[in-house]
């Protein structure tokens, strides 16, 4: 009796390890493609030359926190307002306004999450694009979107630049890039990212990879795009952790400036972007995805206002929110607590619909296009970087 209850615990056994086995093949197999291929060569060359690397890998000046059991934690007290219950309203179509220059030299449209078209004294700058369905290798599993890109990919006006700021899901899409392969523009991303691009077809000629501080000409009204230092991370999967450069970018054109933070913690260097290279006509900053357990890899809305302050901004537009949901806190909460922190702090938010176009120097009346719905504020749950001294 003994010996059948042992062999039907090993058949059991096998078996679990068996449909494991199948599982770990068939997700390997789906994301592939997705995720991306590792520098080799003269790019890994450059990588391994750069101050920032150590140790095998990329490091931040100030190590990131993150608490495992917070993070617990948080899962099992997430609002339950984490995506919208009903569909939200967008600016679906190409906007008529983008037919002309913009009339101040700066407009700005949000697609969504970190998505945005940046037109700058005669040029047209696309940031960290991702027009897929989820922010994930798999198309069965993952994030999904809340509302479809409100301008379709092949919709877009001819575009002189796409920046990307990192290699996570959510900000370097290989769908995306890949249907971007045959286009006459410049990628800029970190360093070792390119190695994605290529595999996924883009041109080696078509890429330019920046360490901090590196700049770069874009072939249109003497535009400079300035990577900028960033506390963040990279890794499209569980062995390439820290494996690329993660950047932020100055877009400094003929007329006006723009900071884009990508990804970042709170961290004393953006006071030196301020200072280098600001004051700027607009900060796109993310106020979204938060978390107390992890307090230096998203700086949330508080420190966003802050982070404005730091780097010289005039403008804020907040990003990396109303999009997917990748943290546990209300859909509405970053928007909501950035509103609260700003006016406190005097400082200007325009808050777009998805797809709506603007322009930073003369804004649009703030419109609530959102639900209210319960959040925390920063008291209830406040987000603080560690090492700001």
């Amino acid at each position: 009796m003994k010996r059948k209850a042992g062999r039907w615990l090993r058949r059991v056994f096998l078996g679990l390890v068996t449909l494991l086995a199948m599982l770990v093949a068939f997700g390997v197999a789906d994301g592939w493609r997705a995720f991306g291929h590792r520098a080799q060569g003269a790019r890994r060359a450059r990588m391994e030359a750069s101050p920032h690397w150590g140790g095998g890998h990329f490091v931040n000046p100030q190590p990131l926190r993150n608490s495992f059991w917070g993070a617990a934690w948080g899962a099992l007290h997430r609002s339950s307002e984490v995506r919208p219950r009903q569909q939200l309203p967008t600016v679906v179509g190409v906007p008529r306004g983008l037919e002309v220059p913009a009339a101040t030299g700066l407009r700005v449209t949000w697609l969504g999450h970190s998505t945005v078209l940046v037109e700058l004294d005669g040029c047209r700058v696309l940031l960290d694009p991702v027009f897929s369905e989820r922010a994930s290798p798999f198309g069965w599993v993952g994030p999904s979107r809340w509302f479809p890109p409100p301008i379709a990919l092949a919709d877009l006006p001819p575009i002189d630049a796409v920046l990307i700021s990192h290699d996570h899901y959510d900000h370097l899409d290989w769908q995306t890039l890949s249907a971007m392969k045959d286009w006459s523009t410049t990628f800029i991303v970190p360093l070792g990212v390119g190695a994605h691009l290529v595999y996924w077809g883009v041109p080696e000629a078509h890429i330019v990879e920046l360490d901090w501080w590196e700049q770069a000409a874009v072939g249109c009204g003497g535009l400079s795009i300035v990577a900028t230092p960033a506390r963040h991370a990279s890794g499209r999967t569980v062995l390439d952790d820290d494996a690329t450069l993660w950047a932020g970018y100055a877009l400094i054109g003929a007329q006006h400036r723009v900071y884009y933070s990508g990804d970042t913690g709170l961290f004393p260097a953006l006071a030196d972007i301020g200072s280098r290279l600001g004051p700027f006509d607009l900060t796109i900053l993310e106020v979204g995805q938060y978390g107390s357990a992890w307090p230096d890899w998203h700086m949330g809305p508080e420190q966003a206002v802050r982070a404005h302050q730091m780097v010289l901004g005039r403008v804020l537009l907040p990003v990396h929110w109303g999009t997917f949901a990748l943290a546990y806190h209300a859909w509405t909460e970053p928007i909501e607590r950035t509103l609260a922190a700003a006016a406190a702090a005097g400082v200007t938010v325009v808050a777009p619909e998805p797809g709506q176009s603007l322009e930073p120097e003369a804004p649009p009346p703030l419109v609530r296009w959102w639900p209210t719905l319960p959040w925390r504020t920063a008291l209830e749950d406040p987000i603080v970087s560690t090492q700001m001294q």
